[in-house]
């Protein structure tokens, strides 16, 4: 059974830095590829944020964050990383870490995802 479990979130003004991470166990092949998904107060379904493949390490960001967020894993010990440098009031949000088996790639919708961790709340205030 995989797991998954977010950590690091906070209050930041604008302009701020947060760095998310999220441990991951169990079959390997449950997790593949991970996600990070966020939910604000409009968006009931959740919006893909970025995801990076385990094996290869290759990434991929949503248009809103690219270029000031950063997803890295560390192997030892199965820990993904959200950087997010340059936050706006419009991050705000719940953001869940997120995994899957398979082919791993960009613009995820939630229902691509199989298993989810508990979300860890960010707030940037202007």
């Amino acid at each position: 059974q995989v797991q998954v479990a977010e950590s690091g979130g906070g209050s930041v003004q604008a302009g701020g830095s947060l760095k998310l991470s999220c441990v991951s166990s169990g079959y390997i092949a449950g997790r593949n590829c991970m996600g990070w998904f966020r939910q604000g107060p409009g968006n009931k379904r959740g919006e893909w944020v970025a995801s990076i493949h385990v094996g290869s390490a290759e990434t991929y960001y949503a248009d809103s964050v690219t270029g000031r967020f950063t997803v890295s894993q560390n192997n030892v010990p199965n820990t993904v990383y959200l950087q997010m440098n340059d936050l706006r009031p419009e991050d705000t949000a719940k953001y869940f870490c997120a995994a899957r088996g398979g082919a791993c790639y960009g613009h995820y919708v939630a229902q691509d995802f199989t298993t989810w961790g508990q979300g860890t709340q960010v707030t940037v205030s202007s």
